[in-house]
């Protein structure tokens, strides 16, 4: 059973999870077979303020 994990930004619509979640199923399932059921997409919606990049909270405004 795999499972894929995806972690983004919060504010997706449950219509833009639900498309990736297709999607992400298919892509799986073409490149490396199993069944739709056997695939498990999980979904981790993060605020902007719990995630950073280069020591930089993306909440944070850009540098000038």
């Amino acid at each position: 059973m795999p499972v894929i994990r995806i972690e983004m930004f919060e504010g997706r619509s449950v219509d833009q999870k639900r498309a990736c979640a297709e999607a992400v199923t298919r892509a799986f399932l073409d490149t490396c077979g199993g069944t739709p059921q056997s695939v498990h997409v999980v979904f981790q919606d993060v605020a902007k303020h719990d995630w950073a990049v280069a020591g930089r909270l993306a909440s944070d405004p850009k540098p000038e």
